[in-house]
Protein backbone atom coordinates (compact mmCIF):
# COMPACT_ATOMS: atom_id res chain seq x y z
CA UNK A 1 0.00 0.00 0.00
CA UNK A 2 1.27 3.44 -1.18
CA UNK A 3 3.09 6.32 1.36
CA UNK A 4 0.84 8.61 2.39
CA UNK A 5 1.83 12.46 2.98
CA UNK A 6 0.55 14.72 5.98
CA UNK A 7 -1.58 16.50 3.77
CA UNK A 8 -3.17 13.37 2.32
CA UNK A 9 -4.50 12.52 6.27
CA UNK A 10 -4.79 15.77 7.71
CA UNK A 11 -8.58 17.00 8.84
CA UNK A 12 -8.92 18.90 5.73
CA UNK A 13 -7.73 17.00 2.94
CA UNK A 14 -10.10 16.33 0.48
CA UNK A 15 -11.28 12.75 -0.36
CA UNK A 16 -11.38 11.39 -3.82
CA UNK A 17 -14.48 9.24 -4.84
CA UNK A 18 -16.97 8.21 -6.66
CA UNK A 19 -19.27 5.86 -4.01
CA UNK A 20 -19.10 6.13 -0.41
CA UNK A 21 -20.00 3.82 2.60
CA UNK A 22 -20.05 3.18 6.51
CA UNK A 23 -19.17 1.05 9.41
CA UNK A 24 -18.65 0.98 12.60
CA UNK A 25 -14.75 -0.06 12.22
CA UNK A 26 -12.35 -0.28 9.32
CA UNK A 27 -9.55 -2.71 9.82
CA UNK A 28 -6.78 -2.55 7.38
CA UNK A 29 -4.55 -5.38 6.52
CA UNK A 30 -5.87 -9.18 7.06
CA UNK A 31 -3.20 -11.28 8.75
CA UNK A 32 -3.56 -12.74 12.34
CA UNK A 33 -4.18 -9.20 14.00
CA UNK A 34 -6.62 -7.47 11.68
CA UNK A 35 -8.94 -11.25 11.10
CA UNK A 36 -8.74 -11.90 14.53
CA UNK A 37 -10.18 -8.22 15.25
CA UNK A 38 -12.72 -8.56 12.49
CA UNK A 39 -13.74 -12.22 13.80
CA UNK A 40 -14.33 -10.61 17.23
CA UNK A 41 -16.39 -7.09 16.04
CA UNK A 42 -17.97 -9.86 13.49
CA UNK A 43 -19.55 -12.02 16.84
CA UNK A 44 -20.22 -9.33 18.91
CA UNK A 45 -22.67 -7.58 15.78
CA UNK A 46 -20.08 -4.92 15.51
CA UNK A 47 -19.94 -4.01 11.85
CA UNK A 48 -17.11 -3.79 10.21
CA UNK A 49 -14.54 -3.67 6.92
CA UNK A 50 -11.49 -5.52 6.42
CA UNK A 51 -9.84 -4.11 3.38
CA UNK A 52 -6.43 -6.10 2.28
CA UNK A 53 -4.01 -5.26 -0.57
CA UNK A 54 -3.47 -8.59 -1.30
CA UNK A 55 -5.42 -11.56 -3.12
CA UNK A 56 -7.05 -14.11 -0.94
CA UNK A 57 -4.71 -16.86 -2.18
CA UNK A 58 -1.73 -14.97 -1.32
CA UNK A 59 -2.35 -14.23 2.10
CA UNK A 60 -3.97 -17.37 2.96
CA UNK A 61 -0.19 -18.70 1.24
CA UNK A 62 2.35 -16.44 2.57
CA UNK A 63 4.94 -18.17 4.92
CA UNK A 64 4.95 -16.90 8.52
CA UNK A 65 6.12 -17.95 11.54
CA UNK A 66 4.04 -20.84 13.30
CA UNK A 67 4.88 -21.13 16.88
CA UNK A 68 1.98 -20.17 19.38
CA UNK A 69 1.63 -19.23 23.43
CA UNK A 70 -0.96 -21.54 24.43
CA UNK A 71 -2.07 -18.61 25.92
CA UNK A 72 -3.10 -17.32 23.13
CA UNK A 73 -4.37 -20.57 21.65
CA UNK A 74 -6.87 -20.53 24.51
CA UNK A 75 -7.86 -17.16 23.83
CA UNK A 76 -8.63 -18.07 20.35
CA UNK A 77 -10.55 -21.26 21.62
CA UNK A 78 -13.06 -18.98 23.96
CA UNK A 79 -13.72 -17.20 20.64
CA UNK A 80 -14.35 -19.87 18.20
CA UNK A 81 -11.33 -19.23 16.60
CA UNK A 82 -9.11 -22.62 17.37
CA UNK A 83 -11.32 -25.20 16.32
CA UNK A 84 -8.70 -26.46 13.19
CA UNK A 85 -5.93 -25.62 15.18
CA UNK A 86 -6.57 -27.31 18.07
CA UNK A 87 -7.23 -30.56 16.00
CA UNK A 88 -3.70 -30.28 13.59
CA UNK A 89 -1.18 -28.63 15.58
CA UNK A 90 2.00 -30.36 16.90
CA UNK A 91 2.53 -29.72 20.78
CA UNK A 92 5.78 -29.07 21.72
CA UNK A 93 7.04 -29.69 25.35
CA UNK A 94 10.38 -29.15 25.23
CA UNK A 95 13.43 -27.47 23.09
CA UNK A 96 16.92 -28.59 22.43
CA UNK A 97 20.07 -26.73 23.12
CA UNK A 98 23.06 -27.97 21.47
CA UNK A 99 26.49 -26.49 22.42
CA UNK A 100 30.43 -27.44 23.32
CA UNK A 101 29.54 -30.64 20.98
CA UNK A 102 26.80 -31.82 23.47
CA UNK A 103 22.95 -31.79 23.61
CA UNK A 104 20.64 -30.57 26.52
CA UNK A 105 17.35 -31.06 26.51
CA UNK A 106 15.13 -28.25 27.90
CA UNK A 107 11.68 -29.88 29.60
CA UNK A 108 9.47 -27.16 29.89
CA UNK A 109 6.22 -29.00 29.78
CA UNK A 110 7.94 -30.70 33.47
CA UNK A 111 8.66 -27.23 34.89
CA UNK A 112 5.63 -25.34 33.78
CA UNK A 113 2.64 -27.88 32.87
CA UNK A 114 2.69 -25.80 29.29
CA UNK A 115 3.50 -26.09 25.80
CA UNK A 116 3.79 -24.67 22.50
CA UNK A 117 1.16 -25.33 19.55
CA UNK A 118 3.06 -25.37 16.58
CA UNK A 119 0.93 -24.01 13.79
CA UNK A 120 1.93 -22.16 10.50
CA UNK A 121 0.71 -19.08 10.29
CA UNK A 122 -0.73 -19.59 6.79
CA UNK A 123 -2.91 -22.29 8.00
CA UNK A 124 -4.06 -19.87 10.39
CA UNK A 125 -4.84 -16.94 8.43
CA UNK A 126 -7.13 -19.39 6.29
CA UNK A 127 -8.84 -20.82 9.25
CA UNK A 128 -9.30 -17.20 10.50
CA UNK A 129 -10.30 -15.59 6.70
CA UNK A 130 -13.02 -18.56 6.44
CA UNK A 131 -14.46 -17.92 9.61
CA UNK A 132 -14.79 -14.05 8.88
CA UNK A 133 -15.95 -14.53 5.42
CA UNK A 134 -17.63 -17.42 4.80
CA UNK A 135 -19.21 -18.41 8.22
CA UNK A 136 -19.58 -15.27 10.03
CA UNK A 137 -20.37 -13.40 6.38
CA UNK A 138 -18.17 -10.42 7.21
CA UNK A 139 -17.25 -7.86 4.64
CA UNK A 140 -13.60 -8.31 3.46
CA UNK A 141 -12.17 -6.77 0.36
CA UNK A 142 -9.14 -7.78 -1.54
CA UNK A 143 -6.60 -6.28 -3.74
CA UNK A 144 -7.24 -2.93 -2.69
CA UNK A 145 -5.22 -0.02 -3.54
CA UNK A 146 -3.86 3.24 -2.59
CA UNK A 147 -5.26 2.91 0.72
CA UNK A 148 -5.30 6.58 2.90
CA UNK A 149 -6.99 7.71 6.16
CA UNK A 150 -9.04 10.71 6.91
CA UNK A 151 -9.55 13.13 9.94
CA UNK A 152 -8.23 10.41 12.19
CA UNK A 153 -8.80 13.63 15.19
CA UNK A 154 -12.22 13.92 14.45
CA UNK A 155 -15.27 11.89 15.65
CA UNK A 156 -15.77 10.49 11.90
CA UNK A 157 -12.55 9.32 10.19
CA UNK A 158 -12.81 7.70 6.82
CA UNK A 159 -10.23 5.26 5.02
CA UNK A 160 -10.19 5.72 0.77
CA UNK A 161 -9.32 3.10 -1.56
CA UNK A 162 -9.07 2.26 -5.31
CA UNK A 163 -11.16 -1.28 -5.59
CA UNK A 164 -8.39 -3.94 -7.55
CA UNK A 165 -11.74 -4.81 -9.86
CA UNK A 166 -13.09 -1.62 -10.75
CA UNK A 167 -10.54 0.90 -10.33
CA UNK A 168 -13.35 2.74 -8.72
CA UNK A 169 -12.45 5.11 -6.16
CA UNK A 170 -14.48 4.38 -2.60
CA UNK A 171 -14.58 5.74 0.72
CA UNK A 172 -15.49 3.95 4.17
CA UNK A 173 -16.88 6.61 7.00
CA UNK A 174 -16.24 4.69 10.24
CA UNK A 175 -16.07 5.40 13.99
CA UNK A 176 -12.51 3.45 14.41
CA UNK A 177 -9.18 2.75 12.81
CA UNK A 178 -7.69 -0.57 12.99
CA UNK A 179 -4.12 -0.24 11.67
CA UNK A 180 -2.94 -4.12 11.00
CA UNK A 181 -1.29 -4.19 8.12
CA UNK A 182 2.48 -4.64 8.88
CA UNK A 183 5.82 -3.18 9.16
CA UNK A 184 5.38 -1.77 5.60
CA UNK A 185 1.83 -0.70 5.51
CA UNK A 186 0.11 2.54 5.41
CA UNK A 187 -1.12 2.84 8.59
CA UNK A 188 2.07 3.70 10.71
CA UNK A 189 2.93 6.12 8.20
CA UNK A 190 -0.21 7.54 8.95
CA UNK A 191 0.85 8.75 12.39
CA UNK A 192 2.82 12.77 11.69
CA UNK A 193 6.24 12.21 13.19
CA UNK A 194 5.78 14.22 15.45
CA UNK A 195 2.80 12.85 17.78
CA UNK A 196 4.93 9.18 17.97
CA UNK A 197 8.14 8.19 19.54
CA UNK A 198 9.71 5.05 17.69
CA UNK A 199 12.48 3.00 18.86
CA UNK A 200 14.87 1.23 17.43
CA UNK A 201 17.05 -1.73 17.49
CA UNK A 202 19.39 -3.34 15.08
CA UNK A 203 21.02 -6.19 15.72
CA UNK A 204 23.78 -6.57 13.46
CA UNK A 205 23.54 -9.99 12.02
CA UNK A 206 20.76 -12.00 9.73
CA UNK A 207 19.26 -14.93 9.74
CA UNK A 208 18.83 -16.93 6.39
CA UNK A 209 15.59 -18.11 6.61
CA UNK A 210 15.03 -21.78 4.73
CA UNK A 211 12.03 -23.65 4.31
CA UNK A 212 13.17 -27.58 3.43
CA UNK A 213 10.90 -29.86 1.96
CA UNK A 214 12.24 -32.79 4.42
CA UNK A 215 10.89 -34.13 7.83
CA UNK A 216 12.32 -32.52 11.06
CA UNK A 217 15.76 -34.41 12.24
CA UNK A 218 14.41 -33.99 15.76
CA UNK A 219 11.25 -33.90 17.52
CA UNK A 220 11.67 -30.58 18.65
CA UNK A 221 13.03 -27.13 18.25
CA UNK A 222 16.73 -27.14 17.88
CA UNK A 223 19.09 -23.94 18.83
CA UNK A 224 22.59 -24.67 17.73
CA UNK A 225 25.42 -22.00 19.20
CA UNK A 226 28.42 -22.11 17.05
CA UNK A 227 31.54 -19.78 16.28
CA UNK A 228 30.75 -20.11 12.92
CA UNK A 229 27.19 -18.84 13.79
CA UNK A 230 23.61 -19.43 15.12
CA UNK A 231 21.91 -22.27 13.59
CA UNK A 232 18.15 -23.75 14.66
CA UNK A 233 15.70 -26.22 13.24
CA UNK A 234 12.03 -25.21 14.27
CA UNK A 235 9.55 -28.62 13.18
CA UNK A 236 6.41 -27.29 10.73
CA UNK A 237 5.05 -30.51 9.58
CA UNK A 238 5.59 -34.09 9.38
CA UNK A 239 7.15 -33.57 5.80
CA UNK A 240 8.33 -29.60 6.04
CA UNK A 241 11.24 -28.15 8.34
CA UNK A 242 12.25 -24.54 9.12
CA UNK A 243 15.94 -24.09 9.28
CA UNK A 244 17.62 -20.70 10.55
CA UNK A 245 21.30 -20.17 9.78
CA UNK A 246 23.09 -16.37 10.70
CA UNK A 247 24.90 -14.84 8.21
CA UNK A 248 25.42 -11.28 7.53
CA UNK A 249 23.08 -8.45 7.31
CA UNK A 250 21.72 -8.10 3.56
CA UNK A 251 23.47 -11.33 2.37
CA UNK A 252 22.40 -12.38 -0.58
CA UNK A 253 20.01 -15.74 -0.50
CA UNK A 254 21.73 -16.83 -3.63
CA UNK A 255 25.00 -17.42 -2.65
CA UNK A 256 23.58 -20.18 -0.35
CA UNK A 257 23.90 -23.48 -2.50
CA UNK A 258 21.92 -26.12 -1.71
CA UNK A 259 25.67 -27.94 -0.65
CA UNK A 260 26.71 -25.18 1.13
CA UNK A 261 23.70 -24.68 3.58
CA UNK A 262 23.39 -28.31 4.60
CA UNK A 263 27.20 -28.49 5.39
CA UNK A 264 27.24 -25.20 7.47
CA UNK A 265 23.59 -26.67 8.96
CA UNK A 266 25.72 -30.04 9.99
CA UNK A 267 28.61 -28.28 11.39
CA UNK A 268 26.49 -26.14 14.01
CA UNK A 269 23.98 -28.59 14.67
CA UNK A 270 26.52 -31.30 15.65
CA UNK A 271 26.26 -32.81 18.94
CA UNK A 272 27.47 -35.73 20.39
CA UNK A 273 24.99 -38.40 20.00
CA UNK A 274 22.88 -36.62 17.51
CA UNK A 275 21.20 -37.90 14.50
CA UNK A 276 21.92 -37.16 11.22
CA UNK A 277 20.35 -34.49 9.74
CA UNK A 278 17.50 -35.63 7.25
CA UNK A 279 17.98 -33.35 3.69
CA UNK A 280 15.70 -32.29 1.29
CA UNK A 281 14.59 -29.82 -1.25
CA UNK A 282 14.93 -26.30 0.12
CA UNK A 283 11.87 -24.79 -1.05
CA UNK A 284 12.38 -21.01 -0.16
CA UNK A 285 15.62 -18.86 1.04
CA UNK A 286 15.05 -15.40 2.21
CA UNK A 287 17.53 -13.23 4.43
CA UNK A 288 16.21 -11.91 7.19
CA UNK A 289 17.84 -8.87 8.88
CA UNK A 290 17.73 -9.03 12.84
CA UNK A 291 15.89 -5.84 13.94
CA UNK A 292 13.68 -4.33 16.78
CA UNK A 293 11.34 -1.57 17.15
CA UNK A 294 8.17 -0.11 19.24
CA UNK A 295 5.82 2.79 18.35
CA UNK A 296 4.72 4.75 21.10
CA UNK A 297 2.20 5.76 21.77
CA UNK A 298 -0.10 2.89 19.83
CA UNK A 299 -3.09 5.28 19.10
CA UNK A 300 -3.63 8.38 17.09
CA UNK A 301 -6.80 9.84 17.60
CA UNK A 302 -9.44 7.09 16.13
CA UNK A 303 -6.71 5.03 14.82
CA UNK A 304 -5.03 2.22 17.11
CA UNK A 305 -2.43 0.00 15.57
CA UNK A 306 -1.50 -3.62 16.51
CA UNK A 307 0.58 -6.07 15.45
CA UNK A 308 4.00 -5.22 13.48
CA UNK A 309 2.26 -2.00 12.72
CA UNK A 310 2.88 -0.82 16.03
CA UNK A 311 6.18 -2.96 16.87
CA UNK A 312 8.29 -5.57 15.43
CA UNK A 313 10.29 -8.31 17.00
CA UNK A 314 12.62 -10.48 15.49
CA UNK A 315 11.95 -13.67 15.29
CA UNK A 316 14.51 -14.83 17.69
CA UNK A 317 12.48 -15.79 20.15
CA UNK A 318 9.24 -16.53 18.03
CA UNK A 319 7.05 -14.21 20.09
CA UNK A 320 5.51 -11.89 16.69
CA UNK A 321 2.43 -13.88 16.09
CA UNK A 322 1.71 -13.64 20.04
CA UNK A 323 2.02 -10.19 20.11
CA UNK A 324 -0.21 -9.66 16.94
CA UNK A 325 -2.87 -11.64 18.88
CA UNK A 326 -2.47 -10.25 22.17
CA UNK A 327 -2.96 -6.77 20.67
CA UNK A 328 -6.20 -7.71 18.57
CA UNK A 329 -7.58 -9.43 21.96
CA UNK A 330 -7.38 -6.70 23.96
CA UNK A 331 -8.58 -4.02 20.83
CA UNK A 332 -11.08 -5.76 19.51
CA UNK A 333 -12.70 -6.66 23.81
CA UNK A 334 -12.03 -2.98 23.84
CA UNK A 335 -13.89 -1.58 20.74
CA UNK A 336 -16.74 -3.90 21.26
CA UNK A 337 -17.07 -3.04 25.23
CA UNK A 338 -17.50 1.19 23.88
CA UNK A 339 -19.55 0.17 21.30
CA UNK A 340 -22.26 -2.10 23.35
CA UNK A 341 -21.66 -0.88 26.56
CA UNK A 342 -20.59 2.85 26.17
CA UNK A 343 -16.87 1.82 28.07
CA UNK A 344 -14.52 3.76 27.03
CA UNK A 345 -11.87 2.37 29.33
CA UNK A 346 -10.08 -0.44 27.35
CA UNK A 347 -9.31 1.88 24.08
CA UNK A 348 -7.96 4.45 26.08
CA UNK A 349 -5.82 2.28 28.25
CA UNK A 350 -5.36 -0.27 24.76
CA UNK A 351 -1.81 0.99 24.08
CA UNK A 352 -0.34 0.92 27.49
CA UNK A 353 -1.09 -2.40 28.14
CA UNK A 354 -0.01 -3.50 25.04
CA UNK A 355 3.28 -2.42 25.39
CA UNK A 356 3.93 -3.86 28.97
CA UNK A 357 3.81 -7.34 27.18
CA UNK A 358 5.74 -5.96 24.19
CA UNK A 359 8.72 -4.90 25.96
CA UNK A 360 9.15 -7.72 28.19
CA UNK A 361 9.55 -9.61 24.48
CA UNK A 362 11.71 -7.53 23.64
CA UNK A 363 13.91 -7.65 26.05
CA UNK A 364 13.39 -11.47 26.39
CA UNK A 365 14.56 -11.26 22.83
CA UNK A 366 17.80 -9.52 23.33
CA UNK A 367 18.68 -11.59 26.48
CA UNK A 368 18.12 -14.79 24.14
CA UNK A 369 20.42 -13.28 21.21
CA UNK A 370 23.66 -13.16 23.56
CA UNK A 371 22.81 -16.63 23.95
CA UNK A 372 22.63 -17.65 20.20
CA UNK A 373 25.18 -15.60 18.51
CA UNK A 374 27.68 -14.71 21.76
CA UNK A 375 29.80 -17.19 20.44
CA UNK A 376 29.79 -15.90 16.78
CA UNK A 377 31.61 -12.78 17.48
CA UNK A 378 35.12 -13.60 18.08
CA UNK A 379 35.08 -11.89 21.42
CA UNK A 380 36.47 -14.68 24.05
CA UNK A 381 34.16 -12.33 26.77
CA UNK A 382 30.97 -12.77 24.80
CA UNK A 383 31.76 -16.41 24.31
CA UNK A 384 31.93 -16.92 28.04
CA UNK A 385 28.63 -15.06 29.16
CA UNK A 386 27.09 -16.54 26.63
CA UNK A 387 27.85 -20.19 28.10
CA UNK A 388 27.45 -19.64 31.14
CA UNK A 389 24.60 -18.22 30.47
CA UNK A 390 23.43 -21.89 28.75
CA UNK A 391 24.76 -23.75 31.76
CA UNK A 392 22.53 -21.79 33.94
CA UNK A 393 19.64 -23.34 32.45
CA UNK A 394 20.87 -26.88 32.90
CA UNK A 395 21.80 -26.36 37.05
CA UNK A 396 19.45 -23.97 38.35
CA UNK A 397 16.01 -24.59 38.57
CA UNK A 398 15.24 -21.09 39.22
CA UNK A 399 17.07 -20.02 36.05
CA UNK A 400 15.18 -22.57 34.70
CA UNK A 401 11.40 -21.07 35.46
CA UNK A 402 12.75 -18.10 35.18
CA UNK A 403 13.04 -18.93 31.48
CA UNK A 404 10.56 -21.04 30.64
CA UNK A 405 8.28 -18.12 31.89
CA UNK A 406 9.54 -16.25 29.15
CA UNK A 407 9.97 -18.97 26.65
CA UNK A 408 6.34 -19.58 27.10
CA UNK A 409 5.10 -16.19 27.46
CA UNK A 410 3.40 -17.32 30.78
CA UNK A 411 3.47 -14.78 33.34
CA UNK A 412 0.56 -13.45 35.36
CA UNK A 413 0.59 -9.96 34.73
CA UNK A 414 3.13 -7.29 32.59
Amino acid sequence: MGRMTDAETGPNSPIPHRTSGSASVVVVGAGPAGLTVGNILRAAGVDCVVLECETRTFVESRPRAGVIEEWAVHALDRRGLATNLLDRAERHTACEFRFAGERHHFRYAELTGQHHFVYPQPLLVTDLVREYADVRGGDIRFGVRDVRLHDLEGDRPSVSYTCGETGQRRVLHCEFVAGCDGARGVTREAVPAGRVRVARHDYGIGWLALLAQAPPSADSVLFGMHEEGFAGQMPRSPDVTRYYLQCPPGDDPDTWSHERVWDALRRRLAAQGAKPLTEGELIEKRVLDMHDYVTEPMTYGRLHLAGDAAHLIAPIAAKGLNLALHDAFLLADAIVARQLAGDERGLEGYGEVCLRRVWDYQEFSQWLSEVYHGASYGDPFRTGTALARLRRLFTSRAAAMAFAEQYLGSADRY
